[in-house]
């Protein structure tokens, strides 16, 4: 592609959190000609990724496809379950935690925001302690969903859906379950039905290896219930179309077709791999990453072991040190793009994403390029990084 930037030698390496590298047989899958999409071939397509993509969820109830980006799969989550003024109990865990607060707040809906520091995820007591309150006053119930972010893709700290679920239960509530899963949906372990999930959002530009342009709700059937009685005005984001459609294999307006064919043959791939080898790949590179940070004498942003992604590591820079400036050294010598800081992490960060089609030798080029970014940037940091991660893959 044309552009003022000259030529620079070899591949790019583009290393952020998502929109991630797209494979060739993706590419290749995706270049087909466009077809009637109320035709015989059309519905064959639509009946397999419509079919296709629940076992990446993990779910045996319906998953509705939006020609979207996952913030359209946020809003329609929230209309298709909810009235205008119901209470929502939602999770500062990062930025995408607030920007859905945020999407909430103006459709309308009462938002209770249990504050963080973006270094944690969600906790389960405090889920726990607000439900608890809810129900002892008295117009208890008030709380009619619970919103959560299961991996944070601007702080790189994944959440225990599975103890919010337990929390929920154990509080003995009726609030629906929603989950942000952006980032994590085919790169992390997720369960929507054994976890108990009402609401899951996926989007395809992450561990589903697609361009932009589509987005995801895993639905369960008490979220199907609320969407009978749900009130929030509602037109392109509707449930009722879509799963009335989608039983012929069909969309109630035009679907983003190529993007289509794409997801075809990514569920195709994932299922040559395997959902727990994609995932066990997943864990293993992000072990290296964290080996690398480590061996820097650098900080992730997760704080908690057990928090920390699968998906990305975001990498804070010592007091002093730009990580904007740092990521340009990065782009201009090395032809790599990291992720930046977002929100309050802004210039203090850069993250690296370990995601989608993603292997060894790929992670060595960036790791490779991380530390020598470093010291062209004058960031200070012990060296070893790559050879720690090698370390920890040769043994593998």
């Amino acid at each position: 592609m044309a552009g003022n930037q000259p030529y620079q030698a070899g591949r790019h390496f583009l290393q952020i959190p998502g929109p991630t590298n797209v494979p060739d047989r993706i590419l290749r899958a995706m270049d087909g000609a466009t077809i009637d999409h109320r035709g015989p071939n059309f519905e064959e397509l639509g009946r397999r990724v419509l079919d296709g993509i629940k076992p990446i969820f993990q779910t045996q109830n319906p998953v509705v496809i939006y020609p979207a980006s996952g913030t359209g799969a946020w809003e329609a989550a929230l209309v298709n379950t909810l009235s205008p003024g119901d209470r929502v109990l939602m999770a500062e865990t990062g930025q995408f935690a607030t920007l859905w607060q945020d999407l909430a707040t103006r459709l309308g809906l009462d938002v209770v925001f249990i504050a963080g520091d973006w270094r944690h995820g969600v906790r389960a007591d405090q889920i726990a302690a607000a439900l608890a309150d809810d129900k002892a006053l008295p117009s208890g119930g008030a709380i009619k969903a619970v919103c959560c972010v299961h991996n944070e893709t601007s702080t790189g700290v994944t959440s225990d859906i599975a103890a919010v679920r337990k929390a929920i239960d154990e509080a003995g509530h009726d609030a629906l379950l929603m989950v942000d899963t952006i980032s994590s949906l085919a790169s992390i372990d997720y369960r929507h039905d054994e976890w108990g999930v009402d609401v899951t959002i996926g989007g395809s530009q992450k561990g589903l290896m697609l361009p932009p342009g589509l987005s995801f709700n895993a639905v369960s059937d008490k979220a199907l219930k609320a969407h009978e009685s749900a009130g929030m005005v509602r037109s392109y984001w509707d449930w009722g179309p879509m799963l009335s459609a989608n039983k012929g294999g069909a969309f109630p307006f035009t679907p983003a077709t190529n993007l289509l064919y794409g997801l075809d043959e990514a569920i195709v791939m994932l299922g040559e791999e395997g959902l727990a080898n994609v995932f066990a790949r997943h864990a293993r590179l992000a072990e290296a990453t964290r080996r690398a940070v480590a061996a820097w004498g650098l900080e992730t942003v997760a704080q908690v072991e057990g928090e920390r992604s699968d998906a990305l590591t975001a990498v804070m820079l010592p007091n002093g040190h730009d990580a904007d400036a740092f990521r340009a050294v990065t782009l201009r010598r090395f032809n790599m793009s990291l992720g930046n800081g977002l929100g309050r992490l802004a210039g203090r960060v850069f993250r690296i994403g370990h995601l989608g089609d993603f292997n060894e030798l790929m992670l060595a080029g960036t790791l490779c390029g991380v530390e020598m970014g470093l010291a062209a940037s004058g960031v200070p940091h012990k060296k070893g990084g790559i050879q720690a991660a090698l370390d920890f893959l040769s043994t593998e």
